[in-house]
């Protein structure tokens, strides 16, 4: 379904982190002896503003270290790790999305507990906590509002990032006229605009959507 396709990309960001974290099965005793201790004032915090448990958040700051040994995420470095996993397209656009979207304090690089925050979400958040992440990412300007620009600007990452896994591709005309007609079912009010309560609102009302939302629940 054309409505759908702006969101089976926000998934794959689930994928990538997953796998860039240390497995929570992979538990052997050369592994424990390694395992970072993370400051417990810190990690009770982060207790409280995810839905990880604490061995949860030591396993996934020890993966985190191990790629990540400065501590932080630049956005090339995250390209790059975005890269390896679609070799078949173009990420750089839609990976420049994701990291402004888990760049909270737009500082140009990403910290642990910006990413577990939102991973926590991604993965465990609720119905109205994934769709406000969706449109956040969405919201590429931060102006509280989704623009036809916008949408298109991220379907057109997403067919990018895709690249030779698309069969046919699709010509750019075809991803515009997907977007007028998701964005028009969307802008309930008809103003050019779309805000947060019609997103959700769209969302909600969609069984497609609602069932995407569900493929990675209790994925960790």
């Amino acid at each position: 379904s054309s409505r759908t396709e702006c969101f089976k990309g926000d998934h794959m960001i689930i994928i990538v982190l997953s796998s860039t974290f240390s497995s929570f099965n992979n538990e052997d005793e050369e592994q424990e002896s390694t395992t970072v201790r993370y400051h417990p004032e810190n990690l009770e915090q982060l207790q409280s503003q995810t839905h990880f448990s604490r061995q949860e958040l030591q396993l996934l700051y020890r993966g985190f270290k191990n790629d990540c040994p400065s501590g932080v995420v630049n956005e090339d470095t995250f390209k790059n790790i975005y890269a390896l996993f679609f070799p078949l397209g173009d990420s750089s656009k839609y990976a420049q999305f994701l990291f402004n979207a888990f760049d909270k304090d737009k500082n140009g690089s990403l910290s642990f507990e910006e990413l577990v925050c939102d991973l926590s979400v991604l993965l465990r958040g609720s119905t109205e906590e994934k769709l406000n992440w969706a449109f956040n990412l969405y919201d590429i300007n931060n102006d509280g509002h989704i623009t036809k620009e916008e949408m298109l600007d991220i379907l057109k990452s997403i067919y990018d990032l895709m690249g030779k896994s698309i069969h046919p591709r699709l010509k750019e005309e075809a991803v515009r006229q997907h977007v007028r007609m998701f964005f028009q079912k969307m802008d309930i009010n008809q103003d050019g605009v779309v805000t947060i309560d019609e997103f959700i609102d769209c969302c909600q009302k969609d069984e497609n959507i609602m069932q995407s939302l569900k493929i990675f629940d209790n994925a960790v």
